[in-house]
């Protein structure tokens, strides 16, 4: 199956997947912050929550990029979604339309780190440059499906005809 922009999401789900997709990210952080600091309140240790808090801007940037990482190769792995992807009804694939991989979905997320990547989608084709790098494409899943079981009808239709 071949995959056509008209499958493609739309920059504005893009975007949208992009904000919603922060959410999780920022609730670890926060969820980590506040749990060390209660860990402290119970056992009267605030050594960790300290060292949390009081991380160096070089650490919070490693722990944030590790955090991303690790969210979207492990959902866009498994899931081929992420939570954003859930909201508008988009999945990620392969330039051949098929699943992808762990680690396709790690090469994705590493190419996340490239400076101003987040914004690169808003492109004339859509396609961020995690895209291209990674040959994934983000598509709209009930155009995708659609376009997917037609393929699958017609050669269902040409196999009839030729017995």
């Amino acid at each position: 199956m071949e995959v056509t922009e008209d499958l493609l999401a739309s920059k504005g789900k893009r975007f949208v997947n992009h904000l919603i997709d922060l959410v999780p990210q920022y609730a670890v952080i926060y969820g980590l912050s506040y749990g060390f600091y209660y860990l402290g309140e119970f056992t009267g240790n605030y050594a960790l929550s300290d060292w949390f808090n009081g991380m160096s801007t070089v650490m919070d940037y490693v722990f944030t990029y590790l955090l991303l990482l690790i969210y979207y190769t492990l959902m866009e792995g498994y899931t081929e979604r992420t939570l954003g992807k859930y909201v508008t009804r988009t999945k990620v694939i392969k330039i051949d339309a098929e699943p992808i991989t762990l680690k396709d979905a790690f090469i994705r997320s590493l190419c996340r780190l490239i400076p101003f990547d987040m914004l690169s989608f808003l492109g004339t084709n859509g396609k961020g440059w995690h895209d291209s790098i990674s040959k994934t494409y983000v598509v709209d899943i009930d155009k995708f499906e659609t376009k997917k079981q037609t393929e699958i009808n017609l050669e269902a239709i040409g196999n009839t005809l030729i017995e």
